[in-house]
């Protein structure tokens, strides 16, 4: 048992209360500096927890990331596609969904894709998320216009 991100070597307890809050292995330093992005950009638990199991997959990915006009929960610059999980608590409205359609719509003009995957997916089914996501990006890789 070993922190993902600086090699530490981790107690029971530090890997429990990681494992258990964010699916992965984290030391109480990196485990701290998660948890206030978390609260600090308002980050779902669940943008972490794809975020670890997408860098075990080879997959480097930015959390927290801002694209000009608002914060990101996850990215993946290389090929330009943003990753946002949404909330299942949270309510439409018809202003909201225009807002979000104008978003991604400001973000496809820029050549980004906005994926939303729900939080439920995440908690109970990361390893095909993470199979899907890497097909998606398989696409996009293939379709990046060379300059």
């Amino acid at each position: 048992m070993t922190c993902l991100e600086c090699k530490k070597p981790l107690n029971y307890l530090d890997h429990r209360q990681s494992m258990d809050r964010f699916q992965a292995e984290l030391c109480k330093t990196h485990f701290t500096r998660v948890e206030r992005l978390v609260r600090r950009d308002e980050i779902p638990e669940e943008a972490v927890i794809l975020y670890y199991g997408l860098k075990a997959a080879g997959i480097p990915g930015m959390l927290a990331w801002w694209d000009g006009k608002k914060t990101v929960d996850l990215a993946i610059s290389r090929v330009k596609l943003n990753i946002e999980i949404e909330n299942e608590t949270r309510s439409w409205t018809a202003e909201t969904a225009i807002s979000e359609l104008e978003s991604t719509m400001e973000a496809f003009k820029n050549g980004f894709t906005t994926l939303r995957i729900p939080g439920l997916l995440i908690r109970n089914h990361l390893h095909d998320t993470i199979e899907n996501i890497r097909g998606i990006i398989e696409g996009l890789r293939a379709n990046i216009k060379v300059v």
